[in-house]
């Protein structure tokens, strides 16, 4: 037998998996990489998060993913260059970290790599009834298991469109199996570059579960405070606490047809780009109070918590319970304050109550979908957010 095959089938037989999740989301800040500890798999899995570490990108690096991320024309020389450079640049991270933390990399299992998305198209936003839903995510998992000499499992997403999904959000997977609770209905809220949550009510019916993007998260505050104030983010909402919320820009905002649509639905920059927010902004006389940029932050922040709890509110039919945080929107006491006045009758706290810190989960809950693929007991039949449980995830072999 090949020797990695026979690794692969000796890594699926153990009860205790060490695999590492890599994440990078649509903000482009950097690469979250989870040292993971999985004992078992689907509802009696186990995570221990051994290691955490965010390795940021620099400005070179990022302007070279902003050439092809959400844009329509490109440079396709240049996104073919990138699956093989974004690859190379994380499979080095992910040595260093193993380096740093005085692991060999043949203690290591799996690696599990979302890649970088650069375009997400579902059916709701590129409106072509005769084209499916589609979605792009590129850093090569070959080049990674090469790199590393550690099976690498990647590109996640296409299985879910392939099973009439969107592609995302595919947190619902993870979020199930580790932190669905009898007695308390959850929501687990992403506040990444897009928004999105999981709804867990505590009748744990399958059917009932489901996860959904609802807007902009911090992608719109980030380049807005990276366009009028030369700072990557708005650190601690300093520069939307320092203005004030124009109703008439939020209200163009969100008679954006999107934000009425039903569950579940997914979205990304490519809609919600500094454009449509320059669009709504051009309805508005200028000299208004809604074109100076620290009211233009204090309104896109507003945005955000809005669309976010109206989604809440929709999705959750009257019931209430705790909502659990992460991202970096978890850190923007202007979003999580308005989220509270919002959303009076729910508890609001931070992803780390629950036993995995909010910085970390998205990475976390790749490691969880790598250890399903691998070691995931079939179950006929189940069906999680209208879509069926389906093992996801390409494997590369080092060898």
């Amino acid at each position: 037998m090949f020797s990695d095959i026979h690794h692969l089938y000796q890594i699926a037989q153990k009860p205790t998996r060490q695999i590492i999740g890599l994440m990078s989301g649509t903000s482009l800040d950097g690469l979250d990489v989870a040292w993971c500890e999985i004992n078992g798999c689907g509802k009696q899995a186990n995570i221990t998060l051994k290691a955490f570490h965010t390795a940021p990108y620099d400005e070179a690096f990022k302007d070279e993913i902003r050439r092809v991320f959400a844009k329509k024309e490109i440079d396709f020389q240049h996104l073919t260059l990138l699956n093989a450079i974004i690859a190379e640049r994380h499979a080095t991270i992910v040595n260093d970290c193993l380096q740093a933390w005085n692991c060999n990399a043949l203690d290591i299992d799996l690696i599990a790599s979302h890649g970088q998305t650069v375009f997400h198209a579902p059916q709701v936003l590129h409106g072509m009834s005769h084209y499916p839903n589609a979605t792009l995510q590129i850093g090569d998992g070959d080049h990674i298991a090469r790199r590393t000499g550690i099976i690498t499992i990647s590109d996640f997403r296409q299985k879910h469109v392939a099973a009439g999904g969107e592609g995302a959000p595919l947190a619902l997977y993870g979020d199930y199996f580790l932190f669905a609770n009898a007695v308390e209905n959850r929501i687990l809220l992403n506040i990444g570059g897009i928004a999105n949550f999981t709804w867990l009510p505590a009748d744990g019916h399958t059917e009932s579960v489901f996860a959904t993007d609802t807007g902009p998260g911090n992608t719109l505050m980030d380049t807005y405070a990276q366009r009028h104030f030369g700072v990557p983010f708005d650190k601690d909402a300093q520069l939307a606490l320092a203005g004030v919320p124009d109703r008439g820009l939020v209200d163009t905002l969100k008679s954006e047809p999107f934000f009425k649509a039903g569950f579940p639905k997914t979205i990304g920059p490519e809609l919600f780009s500094p454009a449509w927010v320059d669009t709504a902004l051009a309805q508005l006389p200028k000299g208004t109070p809604a074109h100076n940029p620290y009211n233009i932050m204090a309104s896109l922040a507003t945005l955000t918590a809005e669309t976010v709890a109206e989604a809440i509110l929709r999705a959750t039919g009257g019931l209430v319970g705790a909502i659990y945080v992460s991202g970096g929107g978890a850190h923007n006491p202007f979003v999580i304050n308005y989220l509270k006045e919002l959303l009076p009758k729910w508890v609001i706290k931070d992803m780390s109550e629950i036993g995995i810190p909010g910085d970390a989960k998205e990475a976390v809950l790749f490691a969880m979908l790598a250890n399903e693929c691998v070691a995931g007991a079939a179950v006929p039949g189940m069906v999680l957010g209208g879509i069926p449980l389906v093992s996801m995830g390409k494997i590369s072999l080092p060898n």
